[in-house]
């Protein structure tokens, strides 16, 4: 058997801002394996090219420690491959939650999506996530819910989809995982960080008959504000993401070719 892997360098071919989108979605990727978010071949990160429609996602049949911002699959809104030096296809069935996403939100560039089994379990609970944590206040800030429909094969999902996802960042799909949007890659990240943190407490806790401590209300009111000055947006994303691909270099010094 041929264990190797097509290699690709497309860096002199592709426009600037395509190869700097390259470059973070594929960090993001190696990301979700240094925390333990993979799930063999499947979920996925995509992120729109600044100034077009065109999205890049992984190409199918890649674990995550392979994606590399070379061999990254640019495809079109409705995911048809449109990178004709590409060997690789994509997942169909996986880009259907992430096609629906894109058209609803024009203006944010990335969407995570994960099989992690704490968020899971809690979104597979009647009550979904609880305020027992400074993270949960960040996700529940901003907090969606959508029903399990079996595989997201089915085109007439899409509008439910989107319905449900609204404004929100953070998205609990029902016995399935977890959906994050985010105005840039690194905000993504850190949505997706926050909500499966939020995750992981509130499965531990559930461990413990003690009685829990909920974040008032009030503070989560208000702490959507707070996150974009320490955690994300143009301040506070803007220390933790460079920190992160620093991190994923060091790592996986081969993630940016």
């Amino acid at each position: 058997m041929d264990y190797s892997i097509p290699q690709i360098d497309c860096k002199d071919t592709v426009s600037e801002q395509e190869w700097h989108t390259r470059i973070e979605l594929a960090a993001a990727y190696r990301l979700m394996v240094m925390h333990g978010w993979d799930d063999l071949i499947h979920t996925h990160i995509s992120a729109r090219i600044p100034g077009t429609e065109d999205l890049l996602i992984n190409a199918f049949g890649l674990t995550f420690e392979e994606v590399t911002a070379s061999n990254l699959v640019k495809i079109d809104i409705d995911g048809n491959v449109i990178d004709k030096n590409t060997p690789f296809g994509i997942n169909p069935a996986g880009f259907t939650i992430h096609s629906a996403v894109h058209k609803a939100r024009p203006d944010d560039q990335c969407c995570f999506h994960l099989h992690n089994t704490d968020a899971i379990a809690i979104a597979s609970l009647e009550n979904g996530l609880q305020p027992y944590s400074q993270y949960s206040a960040f996700a529940l800030a901003s907090m969606s819910y959508h029903q399990y429909e079996g595989l997201a094969v089915e085109p007439a999902e899409e509008k439910r989809l989107q319905d449900d996802l609204g404004n929100a960042n953070f998205m609990l799909l029902r016995n399935h995982g977890a959906l994050t949007m985010g105005v840039t890659i690194g905000d993504a990240f850190m949505h997706m960080y926050d909500l499966i943190m939020a995750c992981e407490i509130q499965v531990k806790m559930q461990r413990s008959s003690d009685i829990k401590i909920s974040v008032d209300q009030r503070i989560i009111d208000g702490i959507k504000a707070q996150a974009s000055i320490v955690h994300t947006g143009q301040t506070g994303g803007q220390k933790t993401w460079p920190a992160m691909l620093r991190r994923v270099k060091r790592v996986f010094p081969d993630f940016d070719q």
